[in-house]
């Protein structure tokens, strides 16, 4: 039996999987229709030839802005009509489901750009994909992320999060939003103190709200991590940990209390925070501690290949999690994996991604990196704009 996020239980694990890929004027391709068979499907073709765009595509099922991160009006085809259309139908264990997406750039003002439909009928957003599939991703922008800046590992946490609770996105948002107007606020010296007080109100209220829903997830997935941990793996665990005050808080306090708590922080700090121009405590400070596991060393001393094993074996145990959590096998993206693996690493992860359970995307320019697929697995050649099963 596995309980999800949402504390229904199913008795078995859901194996969506994507049958059919159309696209219209999105990135390179004018139109595609693409019939798609097995479990672990490989795209291979020269760099530029449009492989990471399938990925992309895909990734715009799940909240936010997709794996590249972009903005909606730099998706479309430069030679379309500036909007674009993505479809698939998904084969669940009882239905074939098509859910689609897409960027309409004349739409009418006051309507929004982004389309959602499921079935055909208009929906409000992509947390509404989840109930279908979920998604996670690995990209080669993420190989860094053990020694670059606290911001980019803030957004690893959160998209940890959305994929197990689809409503961390108005979450953060919400705190971003509220931050934005208290230092509107502090910057203007002659604000009425009362509006500084609601918006805090409002601000630790949302900030214990996005921390607490990262350090549950960080937990769980931490508690996973050393349930399932195996030195000798080619992909070594990970001790993860949150560092922030929020989040040193909530381990010993309920959360009401640290919402009062950050509240009169906020309320002290407002000279130090209008220097600064921003809120120095809080969530959007906050950081994800990574120690490789087997060696108990900070992550961002390990080499860069322990780095990249250490930040797939991490991906994975996500995927795993939400699994369980959902129970909805992921589909899993993978941009560039196997190409920076070694062969014993790359059939180690063939052999997990196959026992997820899940679909699979991976991409790659050499078609070496793919020949130990297992049975059953799909490669197909990428090349201007046109994509072909392998025989």
């Amino acid at each position: 039996m596995t309980a999800n996020k949402l504390g229904r239980v199913t008795s078995t694990l859901k194996t969506p999987r994507i049958s059919r890929l159309i696209l219209q004027d999105f990135r390179s391709y004018s139109a595609l229709d693409l019939e798609i068979a097995g479990r672990m499907v490989a795209f291979i073709g020269e760099n530029g030839a449009g492989k990471t765009n399938l990925l992309e595509a895909l990734s715009l099922f799940a909240p936010g802005r997709g794996l590249r991160r972009a903005d909606m009006n730099d998706m479309p085809r430069e030679q379309g009509t500036g909007s674009f259309a993505i479809s698939i139908m998904l084969d669940t264990d009882e239905d074939i489901t098509r859910l689609g997406t897409g960027f309409d750039a004349h739409a009418p003002e006051g309507t929004p750009a982004r389309r959602y439909r499921i079935n055909g009928t208009t929906t409000g957003s992509a947390q509404d994909f989840a109930d279908y599939l979920r998604i996670v991703w690995l990209t080669p922008a993420l190989d860094g992320l053990f020694s670059g800046p606290a911001g980019d590992r803030r957004r690893f946490i959160d998209r940890l999060v959305l994929a197990l609770d689809p409503a961390h996105a108005g979450r953060v948002s919400a705190l971003e939003r509220a931050l934005r107007a208290r230092n509107k606020l502090l910057e203007d010296h002659s604000s009425d103190p009362a509006w500084l007080d609601a918006i805090e109100r409002e601000a630790a209220e949302t900030a214990v709200a996005v921390a607490a829903a990262r350090q549950e997830t960080v937990g769980r997935l931490a508690g996973l991590i050393l349930a399932a941990r195996d030195d000798a793996s080619p992909f070594p665990w990970a001790d993860i940990r949150l560092e922030g005050w929020i989040e040193s808080a909530l381990l010993t306090q309920p959360a009401i209390d640290v919402e009062d708590s950050y509240r009169a922080l906020l309320r002290e700090n407002r000279g130090r925070d209008r220097a600064a121009g921003r809120a120095l405590i809080g969530p959007q400070a906050s950081d994800l501690i990574v120690l490789h596991g087997p060696k108990s060393v900070a992550a961002d001393r390990a080499s860069t290949g322990e780095q990249k094993a250490l930040l797939i074996g991490l991906v994975l145990a996500h995927a795993q999690l939400v699994a369980d959590m959902s129970g909805l096998a992921p589909l899993v993206l993978l941009d560039e994996v196997a190409a920076h693996l070694d062969p014993k690493r790359r059939m180690a992860l063939f052999e997990t991604l196959a026992k997820l359970g899940s679909q699979v995307f991976m991409t790659g320019a050499d078609a070496l990196a793919f020949t130990m697929l297992p049975e059953g697995a799909r490669q197909y050649t990428v090349a201007n704009g046109q994509v072909d099963l392998k025989p």
